[in-house]
């Protein structure tokens, strides 16, 4: 079992930062691919990005690519988002996901994650 917490949400005007943390505990946190996605109100949940268990290779998806920033500290059992330049649109309830799968391969499918936080709301203000 991975336990999965989300913080740092908020509301913020359209062109601020936030940055997202989520603490991950029960399990080797190293051992595990991470992923944050975001569903906003009447959408599907959609991948964001996701992080290799070394940390060393990310994956975007084209939306967010080039604002966003994800990273892990694995000493800490924490993974980070930093949100900049941030859009009306990327109003949603924002996810942390554990894909336990060994395969290198950073998936974007929601299916493919085995365990997820309670999320936290990000409002941004136009």
């Amino acid at each position: 079992q991975v336990q999965l917490v989300e913080s740092g949400g908020g509301l913020v005007q359209a062109g601020g930062s936030l940055r997202l943390s989520c603490a991950a505990s029960g399990r080797t946190f190293s051992n595990y691919k991470l992923g944050w996605f975001r569903q906003a109100p009447g959408k599907e949940r959609e991948f964001v990005a996701g992080i290799r268990r070394s940390g060393l290779r990310t994956y975007y998806a084209d939306s967010v690519k080039g604002r966003f920033t994800i990273s892990r500290d694995n000493a800490k059992n924490m993974v980070y988002l930093q949100m900049n330049s941030l859009k009306a649109e990327d109003t949603a309830v924002y996810y942390c996901a554990a894909d336990m799968a060994q395969s290198i391969t950073i998936t974007t499918m929601v299916g493919s994650y085995d365990y997820w936080g309670q999320g936290t709301q990000v409002t941004v203000s136009s």
